[in-house]
């Protein structure tokens, strides 16, 4: 069976690093052969599986050695929890050059060195934010993943990111097999969270995968560096990221998506009591803001 390909897109902070090692660790725990590369020049999307501050990344150690082409593969991939491989992009320093082109440069790496072996089950990009332009935008635009998955939440601003990474994928879908996998709720506890984010998924074509409820493990397992699931692996929330890898290895259901309009998301916020007409005004100008400046 070939590797299968995710990337995980979302709102910035919204738990998407985190679910995505629980994710794999979960995976590896079942006897999955899995690959994580962090496309965030933040390098934190595998110090749990490593149990470490921040790996080394690509582009940091491109510039050492003076050239990517200087590079060996075992020099930037490391084998953390369950023998996950993991791989981290990195790129400039603040304020200086494209992040998006330290995606680009490590995924190029990668496949001219064969890092993506024929035994590999999986292969998880996670990546910055909910930005789909540019380099970022590489683990779909360029079809190295089919499947994408968006880690959700009830908040508004998390809504809204999810419905315009939905509207990448749509741009993208046209020329390629990159297809909407599902959303991931990563509960912020708010009034019927669970509820609102199936109904979501519903206009957006899809489902919601799984629900994955707020707990105090999570935070306490991250304190250590390591993943819930490997941290306290008998918690009812490492069995949530259980549940939530099984759904992945069972799911079939790939879409194109059908992204809302802004006024179809904001009926949907004020029909769950999320926002009233005032909120509606507000986010208003605040779309229009960003549209003036895009």
């Amino acid at each position: 069976m070939p590797t299968r390909q995710c990337a995980i897109y979302g709102k910035g902070g919204i738990g998407k690093s985190t679910t995505t090692q629980n994710l794999v660790a979960a995976l590896a725990e079942s006897g999955k052969k899995v690959m994580i590369v962090g496309c965030d020049p933040k390098a934190d999307s595998t110090r749990l599986i490593l149990h470490a501050k921040a790996q080394n990344t690509i582009m940091q150690m491109a510039a050492d050695a003076g050239s990517v082409e200087d590079l060996e593969l075992e020099d930037v991939l490391k084998t953390g929890f369950g023998d996950v491989k993991c791989v981290e992009s990195g790129g400039p320093e603040p304020g200086v050059g494209c992040a998006g082109r330290g995606v680009i440069t490590a995924i190029n790496f990668l496949e001219e060195e064969g890092a993506y072996e024929d035994d590999l089950d999986f292969v998880f990009y996670d990546v910055l934010g909910d930005v789909v332009c540019g380099g970022f935008a590489m683990p779909i635009r360029e079809n190295k993943a089919q499947e994408i998955y968006i880690v959700v939440s009830g908040e508004m601003m998390a809504m809204f990111a999810a419905n315009n990474i939905a509207k990448g994928i749509v741009k993208y879908a046209s020329s390629g097999s990159v297809r909407l996998a599902g959303l991931i709720c990563n509960s912020r506890n708010t009034d019927r969270e669970d509820e609102l984010i199936e109904a979501l998924a519903s206009k957006l074509g899809t489902t919601m995968i799984h629900f994955v409820p707020r707990d105090n493990d999570v935070q306490r397992a991250e304190i250590r560096r390591m993943t819930c699931v490997e941290y306290n692996p008998k918690s009812k929330q490492s069995d949530e990221y259980r549940a939530l890898a099984q759904k992945v290895v069972d799911n079939k259901h790939f879409v194109v998506p059908t992204p809302c309009s802004m006024d179809e998301l904001e009926d949907l916020l004020m029909e769950f009591g999320i926002m009233d007409v005032e909120d509606e005004s507000i986010v208003g100008k605040s779309v229009e803001a960003d549209q003036a400046t895009a």
